[in-house]
């Protein structure tokens, strides 16, 4: 075999690097360093050093200096040439450059038994134990940023998981259902879990269904579309405008679309009305498409689930059908302990539960606001300061009106039983 021989990169090596970089992986396991954050250090002429033989590129070795630390992004080998100590070579020419950068510490960060560990060992780099390689990556590229744009889509902050306050027992359903399938895809698919891509939240107005998708998305780290039929309604009729959004969302890798109140475009068919046949038939046939690629979650909310058309709810269509009801006395519990201990009010925590029997986590919270409001004027009157009472709250809960009525819960407790698929 012929005797390599080392030098710096040139412009012209590019191309044998990229291709070099498909040849050289001994595992499956993904680098830590993209091939694109490689060729941008390459670009912007960080140190690297190549290896030839007989006129072809058979070996190289890149790094990025920040600061007085540099990092090696890549050790690659023609899988010809590796076990002959040239990556041994390759790095310790590489490390003369990254010192002269300034480098007073080289790293390197690559998976078990990849290209290049046994050159690390051989150089004097010593693996430190008990570290955890920590990472986050956000599922928006460059490309798919003008389609968010269009869509209106945001990336909910990550921490609004963790702000849910109460309705526990929804939380947890949700939590294992939803998000913990698709946040550990490897994982579920090594116990046979198809992780979610389609599912109903259903409950009374207020408890709570849309903040919970829009926290599924932070969790996810996931762009959230919200499609308004409404304002779909406007572009040529209300199929065409779902059909079009569902072409753009297509483009995306990783997606959380949300559509509440879907009984304005998934209620049951009249034969009578063509159109709403049409919109619930385009509609169907989107979710079907939807389901053709991972990465992506449709949540449909809706306050009715008896009156959505029999079809839209059939199994293979949505995975799970999930009730969000009104929260039982130790969710009303813990949410009015996160309200008054906003104010320094020392309140009967187990007394407003009580007395707020019914009220929805939105009713909680206004009558909370409407406390708050009246103990800050009150402040302001008197120019000392006020804390808000029982009493307060107690005189507010009973001129507070609940969304949830007695008629409504029991129906939702019927809906629960005969539609809920968890």
């Amino acid at each position: 075999m012929a005797v390599w021989h080392v030098r710096d990169f040139a412009p012209d090596d590019l191309e044998a690097v990229v291709r070099l970089d498909g040849e050289s992986p001994t595992t499956d396991r993904p680098a830590v360093f993209r091939l694109s954050e490689v060729v941008a250090a390459l670009q912007a002429q960080h140190p690297c050093v190549v290896a030839t033989a007989d006129g072809h590129l058979v070996g190289a070795a890149a790094g990025r200096v920040d600061g007085d630390r540099a990092w090696v992004l890549r050790i690659g080998l023609h899988p010809a040439w590796r076990n002959l100590g040239l990556g041994t070579a390759l790095l310790s020419a590489l490390e003369q450059r990254l010192r002269g950068a300034g480098a007073r510490t080289v790293a390197a960060v690559l998976p078990e038994e990849e290209t290049g560990a046994t050159a690390l060992g051989n150089s004097g780099f010593r693996p430190q134990r008990g570290l955890t390689y920590f990472e986050k990556a956000r599922s928006v590229t460059a490309q798919d940023s003008a389609v968010l744009s269009s869509l209106g889509a945001t990336v909910p902050a990550a921490g609004l998981w963790g702000q849910l306050t109460g309705m526990a027992d929804e939380k947890q359903l949700i939590e294992r259902r939803l998000v913990l399938p698709l946040a550990n895809p490897e994982l579920a698919a090594e116990h046979g879990v198809e992780p979610p891509q389609a599912v109903v939240l259903f409950g009374p107005p207020g408890t709570g269904k849309s903040t919970f998708a829009t926290a599924v998305a932070g969790r996810l780290g996931w762009p959230f579309v919200e499609l308004f039929p409404s304002r779909l309604a406007l572009e040529d009729g209300l199929a065409n405008g779902l059909s079009r959004r569902f072409e753009e969302i297509a483009q995306l890798d990783h997606v959380l679309v949300f559509i509440d109140e879907v009984e304005e475009v998934a209620g049951a068919r009249n034969l009578a009305d063509p159109a709403s046949v049409g919109v619930v038939n385009e509609l169907l046939k989107a979710i079907v498409r939807f389901r053709d690629r991972d990465g992506r979650l449709l949540i449909c909310a809706t306050n009715t689930v008896a009156a959505l058309d029999p079809a839209f709810l059939r199994h293979g269509r949505f995975d799970y059908v999930l009730p969000v009801g009104p929260p039982d006395h130790e969710a009303r519990t813990a949410l009015w302990a996160s309200y008054t201990a906003k104010t320094g009010a020392e309140a009967a925590i187990t007394v407003l539960a009580d007395a707020s029997e019914g009220f929805t986590p939105a009713d909680i919270k206004q009558a909370a606001r409407a406390v708050a409001q009246a103990t800050f004027e009150r402040t302001l009157d008197s120019g000392e300061r006020a804390r808000p009472t029982t009493g307060d709250y107690l005189h507010t809960i009973r001129h507070t009106r609940p969304t949830v009525t007695h008629d409504m819960a029991l129906e939702f407790a019927d809906h629960t039983i005969r539609y809920g698929r968890t």
